[in-house]
């Protein structure tokens, strides 16, 4: 039996190609898979990825091994493998490994409507059988391939949730990072009042300009250059699979997801009046004050994908955020999509004359320490130290939703957790200021690192 417990994460299958990840191994995905969902069909896409297309082939080989035909929608963004799923009320498979170097590939899986597969809802059940090899069914045809071009109508889908069509006239600069963001976004764009100046959108795997993963501050200095160069009205960033968006303001500084959640949400709030947000418990404290300010219920979860899509579920929540630029629509089968999420931007700042700066200033309340990660041996031990220190305090409240939140008497708080993968913990701080923020961020660290 081979011993995939490296590849098979929480959330999706992650490897390096031809090592952990091969024609084989990915072809009893596609037949477990295939198992675990039935039904008549699944639908395929694949990233720029060299590796991509090849494995992608071979999990379709596995489904239609199992008697299930394929609808192979060809070269996609994760969002939009989410799109061809919830309009063919299909499951899905997308291969792509999103902002990992070019030796990695992977599988996002989803069921028909875009509902999410985790280690707890069918990726567990997957693994087992893969290990142990699928065999073709017996007395069933083989399942067919059919190619399907999803790009249109999932740039016309997008178009009709956000109307820009009275926007003002925008200059907006869009890094694509060699990924996906550069097969979709001059579709999704098309028409529309905005003139879009490219970055680094042809595809290439390799990532030859910097790596696809916007959150890291070193990854957007190219766009912060260029939109300052260009007087642009503001820049775009998306991730490899481009199912994430960053944002930067006219002057090339950046926006904090927090504030573009509670942007989108208000606008979401303004068509759906009483809705519930999602937002996970490292987002701002900012957010869910906003959405109470415009009389919306917010809805606090673990960070994590699975998460906030079952909340959004149970709850009926129309929208829900990310701190990682993640950004969740009720109206997108509750998956996420960058896309929509910069659509909703722009369309914020093509309805009134100011700057995004002006247009963002309201949603960014506090300073936050954007997420420090810190190598430990002893991740329990650490926490209990942190829960130890502080909870000693006089008006120190703590919370152990996801990790340890310690909220402080003068309204700042820090979040520590452990990471599922890594001897890592994760610290997000926020504060009144930069300087409280930092003097918080330190104290902690000494703790956490001895």
């Amino acid at each position: 039996m081979r011993d995939l417990s490296g590849i098979v994460k929480a959330y999706d299958i992650r490897g390096v190609v031809g090592e952990q990840l091969d024609a084989d191994v990915v072809r009893d995905f596609g037949a477990a898979f295939a198992r675990l969902v039935g039904g008549s069909a699944v639908v395929v896409g694949h990233d720029m990825r060299d590796s991509s297309p090849g494995l992608a082939a071979a999990f379709a080989e596995g489904v239609t091994a199992q008697g299930v035909d394929v609808v192979n929608i060809g070269l996609a963004s994760t969002d939009m493998l989410y799109f061809a799923s919830g309009k063919l009320d299909l499951p899905g498979a997308m291969f792509t490994a999103s902002h990992n170097p070019a030796k990695y590939n992977g599988i996002k899986l989803c069921r028909p409507g875009a509902a999410p597969v985790g280690q707890d809802s069918g990726l567990g059940q997957i693994r087992e059988d893969a290990e142990k090899g699928v065999p073709d069914a017996e007395g069933v045809a083989k399942g067919k391939v059919t190619e399907q071009d999803m790009l249109a109508d999932y740039a016309a889908y997008l178009r009709e949730l956000v109307d820009l069509s009275g926007s003002r006239p925008l200059r907006v600069v869009v890094d694509a990072g060699n990924g996906m963001g550069g097969h979709t976004v001059p579709k999704v764009f098309e028409g529309l009042p905005i003139e879009i100046v490219p970055m680094y959108f042809e595809l290439d795997g390799n990532f030859p300009n910097h790596e696809a993963n916007p959150l890291d501050p070193k990854n957007i200095v190219d766009l912060q250059k260029r939109v300052q160069e260009e007087g642009a009205d503001a820049g775009v960033a998306f991730d490899g699979d481009a199912d994430r968006c960053f944002v930067v303001d006219e002057r090339g500084e950046p926006v904090s997801p927090s504030a573009i959640t509670a942007l989108v949400a208000v606008r979401e709030l303004a068509k759906d009046p009483g809705g519930t947000i999602i937002h996970n418990l490292i987002t701002s404290h900012a957010v869910p004050e906003i959405v109470r300010e415009h009389g919306g219920v917010p809805v606090r979860t673990r960070v994590g994908h699975s998460f906030i899509k079952e909340e959004m579920a149970r709850t009926g929540a129309i929208f829900g955020g990310e701190h990682s630029a993640h950004y969740y629509f009720r109206d997108f089968w509750r998956a996420d999509t960058g896309m929509l999420a910069a659509l909703h931007v722009l369309a914020a700042l093509g309805e009134q004359d100011g700057t995004l700066s002006d247009l963002t200033r309201d949603y960014a309340r506090y300073a936050a320490s954007g997420e420090i990660n810190s190598t430990v041996d002893d991740q329990q031990g650490r926490l209990a130290a942190i829960k130890a220190e502080f909870g000693a305090r006089e008006g120190v409240e703590l919370d152990e939703l996801d990790g340890l939140t310690v909220n402080l008497p003068d309204g700042s708080w820090f979040n520590l957790r452990a990471s599922n993968t890594e001897p890592l913990l994760r610290l997000n701080v926020e504060a009144a200021d930069a300087a409280s923020v930092a003097a918080l961020r330190d104290e902690v660290l000494a703790i956490v690192r001895g």
